[in-house]
């Protein structure tokens, strides 16, 4: 059986190698997937270790301990980095293939007359983008039109406000009155339900 002391220089060593790997997938000297499995295989001596370590002294387990954290902590940062560039690599490659395949389609457009399709397409790319253009003018003045109609309800709508302000205010003297009135009408009828019972 292994004792930790046994494995640990190996899982260090291990753990240097990772290093050194990650070094090679930067430069493009190995790849990605042999570094991941380097890790797992770390990944894996460390809990070994972490297993084993209850088998040591007391005293040395704290320091085995720190030991096997250490390790823990920098193949996690390798991973990291080994994902990171990874990611990269693979987002490089994709924008490789998509703008390969959109020269692919310039490319198959050419024929034998390769000068007068090429001089035919650019007279082509250019009504393109003189359309293009022409929609985005259509397309400002139309917003500019559309802004200066909202400039125009809204100076409308502050006459509007301004108008019902003022009614508000002679239906407000109407109101007052109309509540006298409806009190005197009130008034009334108790004194024609008096007069009616005496």
């Amino acid at each position: 059986m292994t004792s930790i002391v046994e494995l640990f220089p190996k899982s260090r060593k291990l753990a240097y190698d990772t290093k050194q790997q990650l070094a090679q997938v930067q430069n493009g000297l190995l790849c990605p997937s042999e570094l991941f499995i380097s890790l797992d295989e770390l990944s894996r001596q460390l809990d070994l270790l972490e297993n084993l370590l209850n088998r040591e002294l007391p005293a040395q387990r704290e320091i085995w301990n720190r030991k096997i954290l250490e390790l823990r902590e920098d193949a996690s940062s390798t991973r990291r980095q080994g994902q990171m560039y990874d990611r990269m690599v693979s987002s490089g490659i994709r924008q490789r293939r998509e703008r390969d395949e959109l020269m692919a389609r310039r490319r198959k457009n050419r024929t034998n007359n390769g000068d007068v399709d090429e001089m035919q397409q650019m007279v082509e790319e250019g009504d393109s983008l003189a359309s293009s253009h022409n929609m985005m003018n259509d397309l400002l003045a139309s917003g500019q039109a559309s802004l200066s109609n909202l400039v125009g309800q809204r100076q409308r709508m502050r006459w509007v406000t301004r108008k019902m302000f003022d009614i508000g205010n002679k239906v407000g003297l109407s109101n007052s009155t109309m509540r006298m009135i409806e009190r005197r009408d009130a008034t009334d009828a108790y004194l024609v339900f008096g007069g009616m019972i005496v």
